[in-house]
């Protein structure tokens, strides 16, 4: 299974339907079609049909979210995977002679 993506727009934002899986693969693609978007419009990654991610899906999802898109319909197992990566991450950033070794 691949990854889809169709495109709409509600109430001035535009919604990203991703269905299928994300995978390291897919996102330099996600990213083009995120950066087309103007930033003067909210995006919303809707991610009811997402079946399976991988690492670099989670964490480019963790940066969207950061970077102020809205992620819907997020599994309970994706959310707590981009709480951890974001919580590592702040860890590491705040601890960084721990992380070196």
């Amino acid at each position: 299974m691949t990854l889809r993506i169709q495109k709409s727009v509600e109430r001035e934002r535009v919604v990203f339907t991703l269905t299928g899986r994300i995978q390291a693969a897919q996102v330099p693609e996600l990213l083009a079609q995120l950066r087309s978007e103007s930033t003067a419009h909210g995006i919303v990654l809707d991610l009811d049909q997402v079946k399976l991610v991988d690492r670099d899906a989670v964490l480019f999802l963790a940066l969207c979210e950061a970077l102020g898109a809205r992620l819907r319909n997020c599994s309970a197992y994706i959310r707590k995977w981009i709480d951890q990566e974001r919580n590592a991450r702040r860890d590491e950033s705040e601890n960084p002679e721990e992380s070196e070794g």
